[in-house]
């Protein structure tokens, strides 16, 4: 990647807290961001922070079966990217050499999806999916808060979750 200026800054957002909105126009298909961090392994992870699925909140982003990027330390501004469900940013894990792939080499990039103006708020979906039982209680913990008239309510997604909101139609509630 080129070492060009970005074209976002982090600012307060209306979805939540810190978000990161784009100061010049951004075309579809450009490279926004890279997601930086330490490099830890999954154990290492787990380990560091124990709390896990019941924070709600996480600058933790799983490259691939080996490593998971720590934003915590050596994070960047992409850690203050917001989800949403009408995203107009994308993350992709790239991988430098496809003939002889090293896990430590591969990134997380955030592209645009579509056209972003100056002043929009950079959005991607989160799309978390974990290996714990999914409550109603779990994905109020995890709330999207995007605000778009397609919100599902939750960053959680997969089977598991739509098991949980047809078993417990008022879960949003705390019923």
């Amino acid at each position: 990647m080129s070492k060009k200026k970005l074209k976002i800054a982090r600012r307060r957002s209306k979805i939540h807290g810190n978000g990161v909105f784009a100061t010049a126009p951004i075309r579809k298909g450009e490279h926004i961001v890279e997601y930086l961090g330490q490099f830890l392994t999954h154990a290492e992870a787990d380990e560091k922070y124990k709390e896990g699925t019941d924070s709600g909140h996480t600058f933790l982003f799983t490259l691939n079966e080996h490593w998971i990027v720590n934003a915590n330390v050596r994070g960047n501004v992409a850690r203050w990217i917001n989800t949403g469900c009408e995203p107009n940013a994308e993350a992709f894990i790239h991988s430098e050499d496809k003939k002889k792939p090293d896990p430590k080499k591969d990134r997380v990039l955030i592209e645009a999806k579509r056209s972003i103006k100056p002043g929009e708020e950079i959005i991607y979906d989160y799309g978390f999916n974990f290996d714990v039982k999914y409550t109603p209680k779990l994905l109020r913990t995890w709330a999207c808060k995007c605000g778009s008239p397609k919100c599902t309510g939750t960053m959680l997604k997969g089977k598991k979750v739509k098991e949980v909101m047809k078993a417990h139609p008022n879960w949003q509630k705390g019923k």
